[in-house]
């Protein structure tokens, strides 16, 4: 039996960047989705920097999302349960692949219309613990006008992913540069870091 993580690591195998669309089942990308919308209505969500503690530049004109970190103590079923997979592909990759693999970071994302992330890394010009990046969807219905794409760069090509919900996206940190377009309706994602610490 193929196990739940291969179609996402087999395809990071052949082309460097790692796509599943049915990496997170419908009922838990709805429930947090729902999670998110609480966090707004609570006004959780806070608007992203760039950097980390020791460079962290809240003035940027980079990025334009808002952001609230996820973390194990949070008593939201959903999002206990996003952690709990996390936690599982991470076991799966370090008895598969060999990662090495000892922690992760992941936060939501909301980007209003209007917003973007200009192109970069993900990984820290000061801090190179973040190994892998893993995006997941919660976008129901998304469409081509709706802008928000993901553009990926690698040589001298562009793949561009729509962020549509139950897709995860899957690529190296220090490696790979990305973007997200302009989005013209609100688009959330939990972005998020697999590390060695």
């Amino acid at each position: 039996m193929n196990n739940q993580f291969d179609l996402l690591i087999d395809s990071y195998i052949d082309n460097e960047i790692g796509i599943d669309a049915g990496f997170l089942n419908e009922r838990l990308s709805n429930g947090l989705q729902q999670n998110i919308r609480q966090l707004q209505r609570d006004e959780m969500m806070i608007a992203a920097a760039i950097g980390n503690e020791e460079v962290k530049d809240p003035r940027q004109k980079i990025r334009g999302d808002k952001i609230y970190w996820m973390d194990k103590s949070h008593t939201n079923i959903y999002e206990q349960e996003f952690l709990q997979l996390a936690e599982d592909l991470i076991e799966h990759l370090n008895k598969t692949c060999y990662t090495g693999i000892n922690g992760y970071e992941f936060h939501y994302a909301v980007y209003e219309e209007g917003s973007f992330y200009k192109r970069h890394t993900d990984q820290f010009k000061n801090n190179d613990n973040r190994k892998y990046s893993l995006i997941n969807y919660l976008n129901d219905d998304w469409l081509e006008e709706d802008g928000g794409q993901l553009l990926v760069y690698k040589n001298d090509a562009v793949q561009k992913i729509l962020p549509q919900s139950q897709t995860a996206v899957f690529f190296k940190s220090d490696e790979i540069e990305h973007e997200v377009t302009i989005s013209n309706r609100s688009r959330m994602s939990i972005t998020g870091w697999l590390k060695q610490v």
